[in-house]
């Protein structure tokens, strides 16, 4: 009979903290080994200060994911502790984790920002040396050590962009669910961010030591809101049947794990045969959930159909290592209908932590089998190993040349390109910045090629700025280790940059040059999309003396977290700080005051509403002549703003008439200038004969785009940014363009001086119109208050009821129009203690049932609403939002929010 993996991983016995018969005949209990060496000890070599560079194939880069309570950094505690990294278990209600070390965190019980760590899985321990692992042909992956780099993530939905840049460097990740609340809403926004930059995951199903745990109706809940295939490696142990939860059985390995009181670390094992005599009913489920895996492998891998023929057609002789390998397979490869590994436990009880670091170290991919990033290079995209072969420079090199060296030779380009590739020693993404209070700001970085050095120059390919790297370090949480690289495939932290923010590509190129040649300058990773904030607070200094502060307070915060915006009102001159939520703010407020130590005050929370035009404005013609930076400018343009209705394409102009049509932030800017002649040169680029010397077409685009956003950012009436509005710019060079006086920020000038004279038109004619975020608001309640909620929603806030549970999963449908919805009755799922005989779903009472309702509501009936929906649910409802569009207010509801805002200033 085969062991379990994580209890043979190791080679001497006696060190592993679960250590059991190898053989697996006599399960007995074991308790924990004496002493455990440092997790640097085994990983550095402290005296030469240097990364002991593991094998890639030995490295996974994984993040928790979950919704928010699912138990991930009480997983994550364990994980630690079971690695040998810690000495005792934290607990998240003590404020004692090691990943939840900011104050904010502790206080609150939540995972604000993510926190990296390094720990090796299984352990390593005193006396296996830095060799390289050697595994038997044999044995599982996780039957040596690896080196794991984990991402405990927020869960909260104000925190989504922080899930966001963690999930793009990340291999793998551990979707963890809540037992109880199956697949909740948060869980299907994380799980279908992660399908966007393809991450293979798996599912760990947590807390089924609680009341009303339902581990059946969980499996079932991901085929059908998660759209994926459940293979259930394995199922609860309930004693008895239907008593307390105290262990798991192990679907892959054929035996069971009973954990016995205390640490997690004493584990009784049992084989299929002793579990038939003394637990007759779970060796039988055992039995049919081996079957139903192994059927649903063979549907997805032809290596499984082999194996299951080379061994009788008998499903449960096919051995364990084949089915991982099929596991694996099936979790890599790219398919239209994801199979996704399920696994059991319950992280507070201890239960189940050391399997699922087997499934992370089995299961998900080395950095070497992901799919490659994307990268843009001179307008070129493509992937990153394109890139490094020299293929991608080639294509570049070869789009990018004049018509003279487009003689050149090919084979001659090719080389070039070899030759810079050459050059390039490292490329790494920054995905995140935090300021330490002890060691200055920390640039966490995951290195994709080559190696990141100490005291070389790496190149901000996103700001065009060279800056040196005096210190590198390996984080553990807010613990770090002096290191003198970053490999390739790890993940590390840079301290003394003072310029890089959240998202830029750094790159290091031979012999320390400050500037890598073209068009390797050019190169970015793959950038994030920021959404757009609704919230905002006013910020003012005590004094003027502390102005200065402030700024450089908020600018380190917006490096930190670049869903922030900070903006400054023209007429009061005040400070505003956007976000994306009410305690996405109230944190920010913490870490400005508390952390930052900037002397000011804030605001309360207010909403970002929106103006729009309600009809057409007349042509204005506005002249700009002034003096700028010291040099004469004068411009002139036209402009006209009209409403502006995405849906509505009747009235977008022609695109060959107009120079540009932008749409941005709900505007539209056209650009005309029908005398301009226009011609497209040999390189590609538009010029015309009427510009000035030095002004060519795009710098005449770009500086009129910026100066009609400038305008809108003010509308005429209520203040607010324009939404919904068009606005038509006319050059006409024989009357607005004045010889080299029309310099670009000239340009800039008059056309927001004609949008702005244009917007002031509109309340005498048109008028102006406020508009409202509203949110695409997404519920969890139990069944006993659904109609408490609903009635609430639909009456007192003004909202309207989208639906009700799975009707709302058209998410899912969205991401893959052509796959069926997978039917959840078809899946396998091992029965639940409680459920009903019919196969339902239903547990104890159906009044603890969990609906799901989707509703659209307006942002400022949703402020402060959690505390008004626990009251309505006995604490147990939960919502996420999200930004669906902004709305035309009533005329009514326009007066009463105007209303209150002039009665907050006064």
């Amino acid at each position: 009979m085969v062991a379990a993996p994580f209890l043979r991983a190791h080679q001497a016995a006696r060190h592993h903290p679960l250590s059991i018969n190898r053989l697996g005949l006599n399960p007995h209990v074991v308790k924990s080994p004496r002493k455990l060496r440092a997790p640097w000890s085994s990983g550095f070599s402290t005296s030469a200060l240097r990364w002991q560079a593991d094998s890639l194939d030995h490295t996974r880069n994984i993040g928790i994911i979950a919704h928010i309570d699912a138990g991930k950094t009480t997983t994550t505690e364990r994980m630690l502790y079971y690695s040998g990294f810690t000495r005792r278990i934290g607990d998240v209600d003590e404020g004692s984790t090691v990943t939840d070390f900011l104050p904010a965190e502790r206080a609150r019980g939540i995972t604000i920002q993510s926190a990296a760590i390094t720990f090796h899985w299984p352990p390593q321990f005193a006396g296996d040396g830095n060799a390289t692992p050697q595994q038997e042909p044999q044995a599982p992956r996780s039957a040596v050590s690896h080196t794991v780099n984990l991402i405990d993530t927020p869960g909260h939905a104000d925190f989504t962009f922080e899930v966001l840049r963690s999930l793009r460097i990340l291999d793998g990740a551990v979707c963890i669910l809540d037992g109880v609340a199956g697949v909740e809403a948060q869980t299907e926004q994380v799980w279908h961010q992660a399908s966007t930059y393809k991450i293979p995951r798996v599912v760990y199903v947590n807390k089924l030591d609680r009341d009303g745990a339902a581990f059946g109706r969980t499996v079932r809940e991901v085929a059908s809101r998660l759209g994926g295939l459940p293979a259930v490696c394995q199922i609860p142990w309930f004693e008895g049947g239907n008593g307390r939860f105290v262990g798991i059985a192990d679907v892959i390995n054929l035996q069971g794990l009973r954990w016995e009181e205390g640490d997690g670390k004493s584990v009784k094992m049992f084989s299929l045969e002793q579990l038939t005599s003394e637990e007759s009913k779970l060796a039988q489920e055992l039995k049919r959930a081996r079957i139903a895996l192994v059927e649903l492998l063979s549907e997805h891998d032809e290596v499984m159909v082999e194996r299951f023929f080379d061994h009788g057609e008998d499903h449960l002789a096919v051995p364990a290592n084949d089915i991982l390998e099929s596991l694996r397979r099936c979790l890599l490869e790219e398919q239209d209908r994801k199979v996704i590994p399920i696994f059991a436990g319950a992280s507070f009880r201890n239960i189940g932590v050391q399997p699922l670091l087997d499934a992370v170290t089995n299961l998900l991919p080395s950095p070497q089998e992901t799919p490659e990033p994307e990268v843009s290079i001179g307008g070129v995209k493509g992937g990153l190993r394109r890139l490094l072969s020299g293929d991608l420079l080639s294509e570049q090199s070869e789009k990018a040349a004049s018509a003279k060296s487009k003689q050149k030779k090919k084979s001659a380009i090719q080389a070039e390109s070899r030759n810079a590739i050459e050059k390039l020693q490292g490329c790494a993404l920054a995905f995140k910045v935090v300021n330490d209070p002890k060691r200055g700001v920390l640039v966490y970085v995951r290195v994709y090629s080559g190696s990141l050095d100490r005291n070389s120059v790496l190149y901000n390919t996103n700001l065009n700025v060279s800056e040196r790297a005096p210190r590198l370090l390996k984080m553990y949480a807010n613990d770090a280790v002096e290191v003198d690289s970053i490999p390739e495939g790890q993940i590390g932290v840079v301290v003394g940059l003072k310029q890089t923010r959240t998202g830029d590509t750094l790159v290091t190129y031979s012999g320390n040059k400050a500037t890598p040649p073209e068009p390797l300058n050019t190169l970015q990773l793959r950038p994030i999309n920021v959404p757009p904030p609704v919230f905002f607070v006013s910020v003012e200094p005590h004094s003027l003396s502390e102005e200065k502060r402030l700024q450089e307070s908020l600018a380190m915060l917006l490096r930190e977290d670049p869903s922030l915006h900070v903006t400054v009102d023209e007429d009061s001159g005040q400070t505003l700080l956007s976000g994306m939520g009410e305690l996405h703010l109230e944190i920010a407020r913490d870490r400005l005051l508390n952390d930052l130590k900037a002397k000011a005050s804030m605001g309360r929370i207010e909403i970002g509403y929106r103006e729009c035009a309600l009809g057409p404005s007349g042509p204005v013609t506005k002249i700009f002549d002034k003096e700028i930076a010291g040099r004469k400018g004068k411009a002139g343009c036209t402009a006209t703003v009209e409403p502006f209705h995405p849906a509505d394409t009747s009235s977008d102009p022609d695109p060959t008439s107009a120079l540009s049509i932008q749409t941005k932030d709900g505007n539209q800017i056209i650009i005309l200038a029908p005398d301009l002649q226009v011609e497209t040169n040999k390189k590609g680029a538009q010029e015309s004969s009427l510009l000035p010397p030095g002004l060519d077409v795009e710098t005449l685009r770009t500086a009129l785009q910026n100066g009609c956003r400038a305008a809108l950012a003010r509308g005429p009436q209520f203040t607010f940014p324009m939404h919904n509005t068009r606005v038509t710019l006319t050059l006409n060079p024989a009357e607005h363009l004045f010889g080299n006086d029309s310099i670009p920020s000239a340009l800039s000038a008059a056309a927001r001086l004609a949008t702005s004279s244009a917007l002031q038109d509109l309340p005498s004619t048109a008028g102006t119109s406020l508009m409202e975020p509203v949110m695409n608001v997404t519920i969890s309640v139990d069944e006993a208050s659904l109609g408490a909620v609903v009635h609430d929603i639909s009456s007192s806030r003004g909202g309207h009821i989208v639906s009700l549970d799975d009707e709302s999963a058209p998410d899912l449908a969205s991401t893959n129009d052509i796959l069926p919805p997978i039917d959840p009755n078809k899946v396998y799922a091992p029965p639940d203690p409680f459920e009903s005989p019919s196969g339902g779903v239903e547990i104890p009472t159906s009044a603890n049932r969990p609906r799901t309702i989707t509703a659209k509501v307006p942002l400022k009936e949703m402020v402060g609403y959690l505390k008004h929906l626990r009251s309505l649910s006995a604490g147990r409802g939960t919502f996420v939002m999200s930004v669906d569009r902004f709305e035309k207010m009533s005329s009514p509801r326009q007066k009463a929010v105007l209303a209150e805002l002039r009665g907050d200033f006064i």
